[in-house]
C-alpha cells in the first residue's frame, strides 16, 4: 500500500508515519529525509541537488521526482510507502502521477489531517526536543515527567527550532492553504482522499488513519 499524508506543519504527519511504519512494515519517505540522504550518497541526482543548492537555487521538481524514484526502488520500500511532505502542489502531484504509473504502481490512499490554524500554532510553539535522544515533548501537552529531565534517557539538555514561533508558523500556514490545499480537491475528485480530525489526541488519530487504510 502506497499513501500520501497530507497537512500542514506541525500536523503529527510524522508522528502517525511512524506508528503506520509500525504496524504495517511500510516506509516513511520524508521530501526533506530524501534529499539529504541522496547528496550525502552522491547519486547522481544527489549531485544535481548538490549543484542547485551551492548555486543558492531551489531544488527542481525534476530533481525532487528523480529522488523519490530511486528511493521507491530500495527494497525496504516495495511493501509500500508513505509520503510525507511531497506533493506540495498540484504540478508534484501530476508527476507523481506519472512517476507512479511509469513504475506499474498505484497511490492508494490521501489521508488529510484536518486543524485548526489558532490551535496548531499553539501546538507548534510549545515543541522542544531531548538534544541528547531526541526524543520529543510539549510545554502543555507532553512535559516531562521530571521537570527539565529527559524521560528517556535522563538528559538536562533541550532544544527548540528555531522556525517555531508564531509568526513563522503562521506564515506556513499561508503558503499550505495556498499551494497545498489544492491537493484535496485533486485527490478527492480522484477517489483517494479521506479527511480526519487531525486535532483529536494522538491515539484517536492514528485509528482514524487505521480505519481509512483498512477501507481501502
Amino acid at each position: 500500500m502506497n499513501i500520501i499524508l497530507l497537512g500542514p506543519p506541525g500536523a503529527g504527519k510524522g508522528t502517525q508515519a511512524r506508528r503506520i511504519e509500525d504496524s504495517r512494515h511500510m516506509v516513511q519517505l520524508s521530501s526533506g529525509d530524501m534529499l539529504r540522504e541522496a547528496v550525502a550518497a552522491g547519486t547522481p541526482v544527489g549531485l544535481k541537488a548538490k549543484e542547485a543548492m551551492e548555486a543558492g537555487a531551489l531544488v527542481t521538481d525534476e530533481i525532487v521526482i528523480g529522488i523519490i524514484s530511486d528511493r521507491i526502488d530500495q527494497p525496504d520500500a516495495q511493501d509500500g510507502f508513505i509520503l510525507d511532505g511531497f506533493p506540495r502542489n498540484i504540478a508534484q502531484a501530476e508527476a507523481l502521477d506519472v512517476l507512479l504509473a511509469e513504475k506499474d504502481l498505484s497511490l492508494d490512499r490521501v489521508v488529510e489531517m484536518k486543524v485548526d490554524d489558532e490551535a496548531l500554532v499553539r501546538r507548534v510553539t510549545g515543541r522542544f526536543t531531548c538534544a541528547d535522544c531526541g526524543a520529543g515533548y510539549h510545554d502543555s501537552f507532553k512535559p516531562t515527567k521530571v521537570d527539565g529531565s529527559c524521560d528517556e534517557c535522563g538528559s538536562t539538555n533541550f532544544k527548540r527550532r528555531a522556525d517555531d514561533n508564531a509568526e513563522t508558523v503562521r506564515d506556513r500556514l499561508k503558503v499550505y492553504h495556498g499551494e497545498t490545499a489544492p491537493l484535496i480537491e485533486y485527490y478527492s475528485e480522484k477517489g483517494r482522499l479521506v479527511s480526519i480530525d487531525g486535532m483529536a489526541p494522538i491515539d484517536d488519530v492514528t485509528r482514524q488513519i487505521v480505519s481509512a487504510l483498512d477501507g481501502v
